[in-house]
């Protein structure tokens, strides 16, 4: 059934302006989850080398459970609209914006099992999770090292067409500590030309107020809205910056916010 989307300003109930009195707890609930499953996980991925779309299966398993635990020791409450479109529209790419720590957990809950997630080198920097990450067979990004974005994008590319795998990607590359929207990065763009899927967008409201980047934990009412899938058939590599600039408008007024004009976007996506 279809819902009316649910604007932020319509929560039931916002973050408390004051943190949650168990954060210590729950982040150290969630750290030792985290290495518990990345201890059970990493083996298993080392087991499964010589197949990348195993590795990713396998950690999209762990990722739902994992990620869904995390969101809810947050204190977050998830209020869905359309959450079906993200398993009807499978394969697709998947693109959330990116406000928060919880975003890495969401993602991981949300994407569909054969969904190649993409982020940032620096994951790897995060006890347990990014040594897994680095197993996993999903994507990872050097900010710094525009070539070997591209050639990582051109090679996923090439997975997803055959093996029929989606993509979760989070386009602005970094957060955004104002909630407002960033500026998009196109490399979602140069995925949907190589491999004709929708892309579908994700939209989160107030991540930011939920588990802010200081300050502890504030849990409260989170709504996600997935918005329609976009046709990507007719999409050009000459008009990627009008795509990316359209997806950008969808997602902003969604969460309220007046679009403004970007400037052109490299080739790189990261989260």
């Amino acid at each position: 059934m279809t819902q009316a989307a649910i604007p932020y300003s319509a929560s039931s109930e916002l973050p408390s302006s004051r943190p949650l009195k168990t954060s210590a707890v729950r982040y150290a609930a969630g750290f030792g989850l985290i290495a518990a499953v990345s201890s059970v996980g990493m083996p298993l991925a080392v087991g499964l080398l010589p197949s990348r779309v195993a590795r990713i299966k396998l950690t999209n398993f762990l990722g739902h459970v994992t990620g869904k635990a995390i969101t809810y020791l947050a204190g977050a409450e998830p209020e869905f609209t359309n959450r079906e479109r993200i398993s009807d529209a499978f394969p697709a790419i998947y693109v959330m914006n990116h406000t928060s720590t919880l975003d890495l957990f969401l993602a991981i809950w949300l994407c569909p099992t054969g969904g190649c997630g993409v982020t940032k080198k620096e994951v790897e920097r995060i006890p347990f999770l990014g040594q897994l990450y680095k197993l996993s067979g999903h994507l990872m990004l050097d900010r710094g090292d525009r070539a070997q974005s591209v050639g990582a994008l051109t090679e996923v590319a090439e997975l997803m067409k055959k093996h029929r795998l989606g993509c979760w990607i989070l386009p602005e590359g970094t957060r955004s500590h104002d909630g407002v929207l960033k500026p998009f990065k196109s490399g979602f763009v140069h995925l949907a030309i190589a491999t004709k899927l929708p892309v579908v967008p994700v939209v989160v409201h107030g991540a930011n107020r939920v588990w802010p980047k200081k300050g502890g934990l504030h849990g409260g009412k989170l709504p996600i809205e997935v918005l329609e899938p976009i046709d990507t058939t007719t999409w050009k590599a000459e008009s990627s910056r009008d795509h990316a600039q359209m997806v950008h408008e969808l997602m902003a007024r969604a969460l309220g916010q007046t679009p403004q004009e970007q400037p052109a976007a490299a080739p790189v996506a990261t989260a």
